[in-house]
């Protein structure tokens, strides 16, 4: 765990500078799993897991497990995620826990212990959260967060179909929209530090113009902008340059299935990730 007043988004503005705004996700996927050589069990995706972790760590900014993808296999998913946590926080690689999170209440204040606390065997460096039952149902975890120089990444503005008709509701004060003021007013305080706020946000690097017809300031956010779906889903660094304008330098792209292709082998999932970041900065 870091010094408490060093925010994630400090590290994460200082990992982006020194290596790229790149994000690897970590997705072991029965169909990767089986091309890998590897059982579909907890053993197996561990293994996956650790693997990418060793072979990418020095070259992305972050890693991003997809929950989903552990929880699948109970208990023992978990403790592998366990595992992976651990061992990024021990190699100095900063983890981005994919987990969609979204509640009210104590509920939400649980959520944000098992992901956000100090000691919590899940605790991730920031963890992706859905506040589509209020942005505020997510204070516990905003301000746990903010406590333990940790960060999160708030959905605003997905690629998915479905998401335009509930992100895209309202015109020119779209809930997207309010999504991005309210994650900029938590930054506030970052900005007159200048530096990087840890209230980031999910926009899909596939949204094409939606940013713009939407009005979203999202260079005014002053946090950093998660953007899956390099590669495997079609998206490419003019993608994001045209998408996010202003705002790209906070962007940190994010790519699973078409780094991930590239392994078992060390050595090409490296030269993978060197492709990614080299279409990135072209």
């Amino acid at each position: 765990m870091p010094e408490p007043h060093t925010s994630f988004g400090a590290r994460l503005q200082a990992a982006m500078a020194a290596r790229g705004p790149l994000c690897v996700g970590i997705d072991p996927h029965p169909g990767l799993l089986q091309a890998w050589g590897l059982e579909d069990d907890a053993v197996g995706l561990e293994r996956f897991s650790l693997t990418v972790l060793e072979a990418v760590g020095e070259q992305a900014a972050a890693v991003k497990p997809q929950v989903a993808l552990f929880e699948r296999h109970g208990s023992r998913g978990l403790a592998a995620l366990e595992k992976v946590l651990a061992a990024a926080a021990g190699a100095g690689v900063l983890t981005i826990a994919d987990a969609k999170r979204g509640d009210i209440g104590s509920t939400m204040a649980a959520y944000a212990q098992a992901w956000l606390a100090d000691g919590a065997p899940l605790a991730a460096d920031a963890v992706t959260l859905s506040p589509f039952l209020g942005y505020e149902s997510l204070r516990p975890a905003l301000d746990l967060a903010e406590q333990t120089g940790r960060g999160v990444f708030v959905l605003a503005l997905t690629s998915n179909p479905e998401g335009a008709s509930v992100q895209h509701v309202g015109g020119e004060d779209s809930v997207a929209r309010r999504i991005v003021r309210a994650a900029a007013a938590d930054n506030a305080a970052a900005r007159d530090a200048g530096t990087l706020g840890s209230v980031g946000l999910v926009v899909g690097a596939t949204v094409g113009d939606a940013p713009a017809r939407l009005g979203l300031d999202l260079a005014g956010l002053n946090g950093p902008v998660l953007a899956p779906g390099l590669g495997a889903q079609g998206a490419t660094g003019a993608d994001l340059r045209r998408s996010f304008g202003p705002a790209f330098g906070q962007v940190l792209g994010t790519s699973s299935r078409d780094i991930l292709k590239a392994g078992p082998d060390a050595a090409g999932l490296r030269e993978a990730v060197a492709r990614t970041l080299e279409m990135v900065a072209g």
